[in-house]
């Protein structure tokens, strides 16, 4: 008896600790709720990864079936309506074309083409994609520039596509976008160029617009091969001042150059005159050649003019004789 007795106590001491604890941890949870709750909100836990996984697994065996179940329908229509099914299932496209198919929503590898191909009518979706190089023109655009003139300017910007899959999948439509794209970097540009430069340094200014657009089309699949302005047209008040500034530089240049031209004469006259001044007989020689040629273009008077040392001869005569 003493035995059992003492077997029983300890277990009764056991279940009253068990309570006191349960107690407490009521009263604490009573105590402080809102702390809970704020630590609920900040810190959720997260749901485990095998719930996750199970979902997703469960949405791609929902659209696997789903697609299976549409491709049995489509190869039914197309056994059913064979002869005239061969039209909505067999698609062609150029050698400058390439095919972007979506398959009940994606992708299906890479781009199709050129040639013929299978696609199902039910379940695909395709979009063709053009390779070759497009122009297109930017249109006009009315620039500040640095030193707060307006011009405005055109330009046309050459490009094309390079990856299908990116020109449809990336952007809604490449070739608006890119166009619109064009006249922003065309403005940004110029507004930092003063007017004179716009003018003597076109092609320093297409590379950099052609630069810049090239790395901001990239993500599209698109390549900017060239970019050129074809006009930059100036208001008629500055072109009046610009022709009136060029005249008068050009009227001033004329002056200079004729200045420049009379004083070379000058000294190529007074070269002369030094190299005569060494032998009297020069000079006459020089009038009788002015003469003949006189003579020889046109018939006229001419007045011979004695020298004045022929003259000297006859005066000195009769002063030897007096003497």
């Amino acid at each position: 008896m003493s035995e059992k007795v003492s077997e029983e106590v300890p277990e009764a001491k056991i279940e009253m600790a068990e309570k006191e604890l349960v107690d407490e941890k009521r009263l604490l949870t009573a105590e402080d709720p809102p702390k809970e709750e704020t630590s609920k909100d900040v810190n959720p836990d997260p749901p485990p990864a095998s719930t996750v996984r199970q979902t997703d697994s469960s949405n791609d065996d929902e659209s696997d079936a789903c697609a299976m179940l549409l491709q049995v329908i489509s190869i039914i229509i197309l056994i059913l309506f064979f002869p005239f099914s061969l039209i909505c299932a067999l698609k062609m496209v150029q050698e400058y074309e390439r095919a972007v198919i979506f398959r009940l929503g994606r992708i299906i590898g890479g781009s199709k083409g050129p040639g013929l191909f299978f696609i199902y009518p039910c379940m695909d979706t395709m979009v063709t994609v053009d390779l070759r190089t497009r122009s297109f023109d930017i249109n006009p655009q009315e620039i500040l520039t640095k030193d707060q003139l307006t011009v405005t300017v055109d330009a046309v910007m050459y490009l094309k596509i390079i990856d299908p899959i990116a020109s449809v999948t990336k952007i809604e439509n490449v070739n608006a976008a890119s166009k619109m794209l064009g006249a922003t970097t065309l403005r940004n540009v110029l507004g930092t160029y003063n007017m004179t430069d716009i003018l003597s340094q076109r092609d320093e200014i297409n590379t950099k617009i052609k630069v810049m657009l090239d790395e901001a089309t990239d993500p599209w699949g698109v390549d900017v091969e060239r970019v050129e302005i074809t006009d930059v047209c100036l208001p008629q008040q500055m072109q009046r001042a610009m022709a009136a500034e060029a005249e008068a530089t050009r009227e001033a240049r004329a002056k200079i150059i004729a200045a420049e031209g009379e004083q070379k004469a000058a000294r190529a006259l007074k070269e002369a005159a030094d190299v005569m001044a060494e032998s009297p007989a020069a000079i006459q020689l020089r009038y009788l050649q002015t003469l003949n040629n006189i003579s020889a273009e046109k018939n006229s008077t001419i007045i011979f003019p004695l020298p004045m040392e022929f003259m000297q001869t006859f005066r000195g005569a009769p002063t030897i004789e007096r003497q």
